[in-house]
């Protein structure tokens, strides 16, 4: 286990502020926006301890993705997506503390290179980002098509100097006998990325993303996925954690998520905060509330 502990600085939020106060011109100085003091210390909460899952559960609002985003600033975990940030949040981040976890032969350990943190809005990226790669991929394929035609039945090309040379290169290609048109398509506008679903292209994300041996912060990355989904991200997971040397800290409020093997859930909704077993969270009493009201069309 990569992460232990992390503490929060919550007994010197007064003094941030006010440093930052006198740095926007003395006692009166103006601070636009508090984030993210002031947020942790109502609920009570300092320290947090780690295990190989760990899971912050909350409403929005409640705090769970800042919290990802201080580990991660601290950490100085990888990261693509920007984060909502603040005049005070660098001098936050300072002030937190961390310790790391120990090897068997009791050696301190490191967080390993590759750790990252992955929101939602990189999986919502990396759908786009497939879609527009397709789109341009159809566009030089209608465009290979007439290439291929022209290159195979046309006028050869003479070669009059190296200008010449990538057209006669294509159509040396293109009349090849062992050349199909459409492996002389491929080559030429490239092959488009398998896109199902937005749940099936998020679980393929992170079937491609995440690596052993490494530490991940994840917010909400059920978003996009269907039930069915979230199982097999579940259990994609639980075996990482479990077989692959990773370590997971996740913010969700997925039962599904929340019901992983060994959690230890930190509750951001409940003052002060507290570690609760999956089934007690308000969220999945809310689903089981439902089944059961309707459990009789599931009997008959």
């Amino acid at each position: 286990m990569y992460l232990e502990s992390f503490s929060l600085p919550i007994d010197r939020e007064e003094s941030l502020i006010k440093a930052r106060m006198e740095e926007n011109g003395g006692a009166l100085g103006y601070i636009d926006n508090l984030y993210p003091c002031r947020i942790f210390g109502p609920k009570g909460l300092r320290d947090i301890v780690f295990r190989k899952v760990t899971v912050f559960y909350g409403s929005n609002g409640s705090g769970k993705s800042t919290l990802l985003n201080l580990i991660a600033a601290k950490l100085e975990l990888n990261r693509i997506a920007p984060f909502n940030s603040s005049e005070l949040f660098d001098s936050y981040t300072d002030a937190c503390q961390y310790e790391l976890g120990y090897d068997d032969e009791g050696f301190r350990l490191r967080i390993p290179n590759g750790s990252r943190i992955i929101t939602s809005d990189d999986i919502f990226d990396y759908m786009l980002a497939v879609r527009a790669n397709n789109a341009d991929i159809a566009e030089e394929i209608e465009r290979g098509k007439a290439e291929h035609r022209r290159l195979k039945y046309g006028d050869t090309v003479k070669f009059n100097g190296m200008e010449d040379y990538e057209e006669l290169r294509l159509q040396v290609m293109a009349r090849q006998k062992t050349l199909s048109r459409r492996q002389f398509i491929r080559r030429t506008a490239g092959t488009e990325v398998k896109l199902n679903s937005n749940g099936e292209t998020a679980l393929a994300y992170f079937e491609q993303k995440l690596q052993n041996d490494t530490l991940y912060c994840l917010d909400e990355p059920e978003n996009s996925m269907s039930p069915k989904m979230q199982l097999e991200l579940l259990k994609r997971l639980e075996e990482m954690a479990r077989y692959c040397g990773c370590q997971f800290i996740i913010a969700t409020h997925s039962p599904f998520l929340l019901s992983m093997e060994g959690a230890r859930i930190y509750d951001l909704d409940s003052s002060p905060v507290e570690i609760r077993n999956w089934w007690e969270l308000e969220n999945t009493k809310i689903y089981y509330d439902f089944f059961a009201k309707h459990r009789n069309l599931f009997e008959e």
